[in-house]
């Protein structure tokens, strides 16, 4: 049974794949959405603050006028670009340090293993929310860089890719250790392929299935991160919107306007619970001995 068919056979994986897909879509759909409904993301309207869904504003208004339901998808292209680009940034400096470790193995393998030793013990939290708490004016970046509104989603996502690496640098210098001891690989060497070879073209493709489940399986806990980040102020910053700083700003309104913190989070909700049965599925469908049919 191909690869294809053995996710198929997973209709939850499936689903949350099209749920996936259909909140990517409403997401890149933002501007055309908000530009149907004749509304502005971010124009403030104090005097259509808290209004009830109608015509023009499906779900209702914010605290400030804002048209909910457009920031819902604003937020959702920040959430998810976040939660994609951080957990593809840290898969590959993990497959980059697993493969030179898993490869060359030796004093090499040794260090590279007590430094993604040492980053698994740092309290990861603690840690997130004290270097996106540190102020890039006083590191010499330019003022108007710094405090720019896109400067924090980037922030966000360098902090997590230096820090998220070390599951996919574990699983692929296990794989690599393996593989390289196979005989195609043996005889690639006796051919005289030289060490990148060895390493792109003959070991890199079959260590390939742990490094897409991982990355699946990170996105939603990244967006969790960034959310819990958000949310304490150090994540996203207004105006720019994300799913997390729109519970901040809900928080204080909860018994009043209730749905403006069950939107996004329930959103949240979705968004990770997806993310992992995709990666459950794709685990059976890449490697056939945890597949169905061994239950």
């Amino acid at each position: 049974m191909s690869a294809g068919r053995r996710f198929l056979s997973h209709p939850i994986s499936v689903l949350s794949l099209i749920v996936l897909v259909l909140l990517g879509a409403a997401a890149l759909a933002a501007p055309l959405v908000e530009g149907w409904l004749g509304v502005d993301a971010n124009a403030v309207s104090l005097f259509n603050r808290f209004g009830p869904p109608s015509a023009e504003n499906w779900l209702g208004t914010d605290e400030l006028g804002r048209d909910v339901l457009v920031r819902l998808l604003y937020g959702g292209r920040v959430s998810l670009f976040v939660g994609i680009a951080a957990a593809l940034a840290s898969a590959v400096i993990g497959t980059i340090v697993g493969l030179i470790a898993g490869f060359y193995g030796g004093r090499l393998d040794d260090f590279l293993m007590r430094l993604t030793d040492g980053v698994i013990a740092l309290p990861l939290l603690p840690l997130l929310i004290v270097l996106a708490a540190v102020d890039l004016g006083k590191l010499g970046l330019p003022a108007a860089l710094a405090q720019s509104d896109q400067v924090s989603l980037y922030r966000i996502i360098v902090i997590v890719s230096l820090a998220g690496w070390t599951t996919v640098a574990r699983l692929v210098r296990g794989a690599a250790l393996s593989v390289r001891q196979r005989e195609f690989v043996l005889a690639a060497t006796a051919l005289g392929a030289g060490n990148a070879r060895l390493m792109l073209v003959h070991i890199l493709p079959n260590v390939a299935s742990p490094i897409v489940v991982a990355t699946t399986l990170s996105i939603g806990n990244i967006i969790l991160l960034e959310s819990v980040l958000s949310f304490l102020g150090l994540g996203i910053q207004p105006p720019l919107p994300s799913w997390g700083n729109m519970l901040t700003n809900a928080q204080e309104l909860i018994w009043s306007a209730p749905l403006l913190a069950i939107y996004p989070g329930l959103l949240i909700f979705v968004t990770v619970i997806a993310f992992n049965f995709v990666g459950d599925g794709l685990q059976d469908a890449l490697d056939p001995r945890s597949g169905p049919q061994r239950r």
